[in-house]
């Protein structure tokens, strides 16, 4: 076989990668006929096809899965590179990109980013904000340096996908004042029938309001389900009803959003994880972050 030519594997990367010629066309702003082309010549180097039609669609065959686990491998690794220089390694500044699970307390997420702002050597911090899954499709492409999530990820992506556990934080009702004067007395079963605004249903901590409701025997009255948590509070700050949030920054919920401790609820905390990939250069602001968030939820 003749010396492995990189583009075109890279080609073939993106073809594997979005499903079809088409997809990558557009994802390169390449014509169909370059891309074809090239991928044709790909296969006739290596000397067997590396697709074969399935529907309407491209199925690798049994050597192009062989081609294409190499080629993650070859391209995730140029990403790191490419993410390293950028961030300049051995320089005085660093960048630092965040992916946060949307359903995730903002005020909880800055107290655990909030030591790397003062820190004079981090010159950015980029934070993204989406769902569990594409934060980790990100992650395993390098696209940021670390996921704070709610659950630790399943090993089954692979060895190379490291937990880091944070710490837990216990978990109270908070309400507009007039609505902590009217269910104050006999908490927590006053909450039965009372006007709630709850997490979505994907999040660790709704689950976890779910069975204790059961347990105690509560039947809440459930206006609406909330993923951001910003907005959940928000929503609170008018005077809709009651949500929970995260004890520890009950302060912050007072001094922004009015909102006043209505009553801890025993027996549910809800957890934070780092979840980070095995980097060649190590970022020294994540294991910043890893050292001094631990201390706070410690």
């Amino acid at each position: 076989m003749d010396r492995l030519n990189y583009q075109h594997l890279y080609y073939f990367w993106n073809v594997a990668r979005e499903g079809g010629v088409t997809r990558a066309c557009q994802k390169l702003g390449l014509a169909q006929p370059t891309i074809s082309g090239q991928l044709a010549v790909f296969e006739s180097v290596i000397g067997t096809p590396l697709f074969r039609k399935e529907g309407r669609g491209l199925v690798l065959t049994e050597t192009g899965r062989t081609v294409f686990n190499y080629a993650e491998e070859i391209f995730t690794l140029g990403r790191e590179l490419t993410n390293t220089l950028k961030n300049g390694a051995g320089a005085r500044g660093q960048r630092l990109t965040v992916g946060v699970v949307s359903s995730l307390p903002k005020l909880v997420v800055y107290r655990l980013i909030e030591p790397v702002l003062r820190d004079a050597a981090a010159s950015q911090i980029i934070c993204f904000e989406d769902k569990r899954e594409r934060l980790l499709a990100e992650l395993t492409l390098h696209g940021v340096d670390l996921v704070i999530a709610d659950a630790p990820e399943s090993t089954a992506k692979g060895a190379r996908v490291y937990n880091h556990p944070i710490g837990e934080t216990s978990v109270a009702a908070f309400a507009k004042p007039e609505l902590v004067d009217r269910y104050r007395d006999d908490f927590p079963w006053s909450l039965n029938n009372a006007p709630l605004i709850l997490q979505t249903t994907n999040s660790n901590l709704r689950r976890a309001l779910d069975k204790w409701f059961d347990d105690q025997g509560i039947t809440p009255r459930i206006l609406a389900e909330i993923e951001d948590s910003a907005l959940l509070k928000t929503f609170a700050a008018e005077g809709s009803g009651v949500i929970f949030a995260p004890l520890n920054v009950s302060n912050e919920i007072e001094r922004r959003y009015g909102l006043l401790p209505l009553g801890e609820i025993p027996n549910v905390q809800e957890s934070f994880y780092a979840i980070t990939m095995q980097r060649k250069v190590e970022n020294k602001l994540v294991t910043k972050i890893l050292k001094q968030a631990r201390e706070w939820l410690s």
